[in-house]
């Protein structure tokens, strides 16, 4: 079968121009270079260079789990579902097999604020992936591929990790709903989430005044001339700002093992200084191992170092920035007889509200490597700008961001780290519960 988006003459003119786009690719390494544009439909788009003869391609909508309401719950997974399925003008069959005829690469992937589509190819390709991004964001819903799809979904419901239950269980604990929702649809709307539901949820959230249309190795001109062909329809959809509440969210599970999430409230990106000052406070508290097998630096990954001693376990700090609103905590995985001192032990430390000079500038060193590495790839700095044009319609350089991180201060920290473990917690927890204190114990 041939390629039909040969026969769209606009989408050729993009793809003949965009080939300049590959003449100077940046060096590897080299954060990329953005460049922003807000079209007069609110759409945003952005564009950067590429390090490889490969455009990627994302439109970004706001129309993550935060938005769904009881009778939708689910409706962003079955997003990420229909991404293979029929489109309102191409069957599944017809987008499968003209992207693979090409060699191009199509994902969906969605959190809870954004849903984003993406295409991978040559450049000599775009013009087909660029078609079929257009299809897939007019998706069917058609009843009888929704009902194919159950199998599928039971699989990928039952695949999520423990330690991801945990971390769902503990924004459901502390937003109840909005930010509270999974981003996993529930056990009982699987298979029951009809056409008409689904159409609706994305006929209000997959707007113009909602998306974003951020691209890597394709000049921004024709970028903009892609994102203004776009069918989008106008309307600013539900955007119900979600409130703190804190609490416990738990399920047992057989084992010896346990999993949770503990936190406190965080900041949404919507307050720059204060998002930054809690990504810092996270590498500062200990995000994790940096080396094979290494221990987790930071004053909490030490305080459940030597509450388990030598037994197994798992730690990280958490932080989940959204919006409006965030969390910030942590999330311990051990033996369900040690997992109770594990907690106890990193809970102190967030309590305390006190973070030294040293992990602060340990902290910021660590961020800024973040940063820098997300910036420095095709496929992470994509989605880093997709994010960043849907939530604050704009796009930040790599320089800018270093540069505010530099002004955050020690004060700037505290103040994080006072908010987060001042409030009541929230807590998230999975398998063998028999050790795991309840927030109210945490106090």
């Amino acid at each position: 079968m041939a390629c039909n988006a040969n026969r769209v003459p606009f989408l050729r003119v993009i793809a003949r121009r965009g080939f300049s786009a590959a003449a100077n690719p940046r060096p590897l390494g080299q954060p990329a270079q953005v460049q922003t544009k807000v079209l007069e439909n609110k759409v945003v788009v952005a564009s950067a260079e590429s390090q490889l003869p490969v455009c990627r391609v994302s439109i970004t909508f706001r129309a993550g789990a935060r938005f769904e309401n009881y009778e939708s719950l689910g409706a962003s997974h079955m997003l990420r579902i229909a991404g293979s399925l029929s489109s309102q003008n191409a069957t599944a069959f017809a987008l499968t097999r003209n992207l693979q005829q090409k060699g191009i690469s199509l994902s969906v992937i969605s959190d809870r604020e954004v849903v984003s589509y993406t295409v991978e190819s040559t450049l000599d390709s775009v013009e087909c992936g660029l078609h079929y991004l257009q299809e897939v964001i007019q998706p069917a819903f058609k009843p009888w591929e929704l009902s194919d799809a159950v199998p599928w979904i039971k699989t990928q419901v039952a695949a999520v990790p423990p330690q991801v239950r945990a971390v769902e269980l503990a924004h459901k604990s502390a937003f109840r709903h909005g930010l509270g929702n999974s981003v996993y649809i529930p056990k009982f709307h699987i298979g029951s989430l009809s056409s008409e539901t689904l159409l609706h949820y994305v006929a209000n959230n997959c707007t113009a005044s909602r998306c974003a249309v951020v691209g890597v190795g394709l000049e921004h001109d024709a970028l903009v001339g892609f994102a203004r062909s776009l069918p989008l329809k106008s309307g600013d959809g539900k955007s119900d700002a979600s409130t703190y509440h804190g609490g416990d969210a738990r399920k047992d599970t057989p084992g010896n093992y346990t999993h949770v999430a503990v936190a406190g409230p965080g900041a949404g990106v919507s307050n720059q200084k204060e998002a930054l000052a809690f990504s810092v406070l996270q590498y500062a508290m200990g995000a994790g191992t940096f080396t094979k097998r290494g221990n987790v630096n930071g004053a909490m990954g030490q305080a459940v170092n030597a509450a388990v001693g030598e037994g197994n376990f798992a730690f990280a700090a958490l932080n989940a920035s959204y919006h409006d609103a965030g969390l910030f905590g942590f999330v311990v995985s051990a033996d369900a007889q040690k997992v109770g001192k594990a907690i106890s032990a990193a809970t102190k430390v967030l309590k305390s509200g006190s973070v030294s000079e040293n992990d602060v500038n340990r902290g910021k060193a660590l961020l800024k490597r973040a940063v820098l590495e997300a910036y420095g790839t095709d496929k992470d700095a994509l989605t880093e700008m997709g994010v960043q044009a849907c939530l604050t319609k704009q796009v930040q350089s790599a320089d800018a961001l270093v540069s505010a991180i530099d002004s955050v201060s020690a004060q700037d920290v505290q103040a994080a780290a006072k908010k987060a473990g001042s409030s009541s917690l929230s807590v998230g927890a999975v398998g063998n519960l028999s050790h795991v204190p309840y927030a109210s114990d945490l106090a």
